[in-house]
């Protein structure tokens, strides 16, 4: 079996945001990746609604929306009458089974691989970011012990250079 891949990997992960802690992807770049319109795409949805709960497809509130379209420096996105769909993961996966085209299941396989390094990145990441914090815990208790060194070294210097007045002992002369 071919492992082609018709879209390079970096369009599709530009298209993948974060939306209510979940990663998610527009249904007007669905659409553009499956080679269909957007309405198109809703139609299909609207179909087979009862596949898609709301973990597995929201549609965008208006601030989220416009927070969305603020990242993007040149917006080629027009004008929605309706706020988009965001589909997670689970979601992306149920539209193969919505969407038919040879093209869409290409896709849809690309995508969900895709979703899978995402997750094991991120994975990764947790494992590299605890062991940074062990490593900053013990810099911290480090620095902590070789502060307290400095003072003790500064006490001492202290006390060599102005050392405290001692009773002398032994044979003293007398005074002419």
């Amino acid at each position: 079996m071919e492992s082609l891949s018709i879209i390079p990997d970096e369009i599709v992960v530009n298209k993948i945001f974060v939306i209510r802690k979940q990663k998610i992807m527009l249904d007007s770049d669905l659409a553009e990746l499956y080679g269909v319109e957007t309405k198109v795409l809703n139609q299909a949805i609207n179909r087979n609604i009862e596949r898609f709960p709301e973990d597995f497809m929201f549609r965008l509130s208006e601030s989220e929306w416009r927070n969305l379209k603020s990242q993007f420096v040149t917006s080629s996105w027009g004008g929605r009458r309706t706020l988009p769909y965001a589909f997670t993961e689970h979601g992306v996966l149920m539209l193969s089974s919505v969407l038919n085209s040879k093209r869409a299941i290409q896709v849809n396989i690309q995508v969900m691989r895709i979703f899978t390094r995402i997750r094991q990145s991120i994975a990764e990441n947790k494992g590299l970011r605890s062991e940074i914090e062990g490593i900053k815990k013990m810099v911290h208790s480090q620095n902590q012990n070789i502060e307290i060194v400095f003072q003790y070294l500064d006490e001492l210097m202290e006390k060599r250079e102005n050392p405290p007045p001692r009773k002398r002992i032994g044979f003293m002369p007398d005074e002419l």
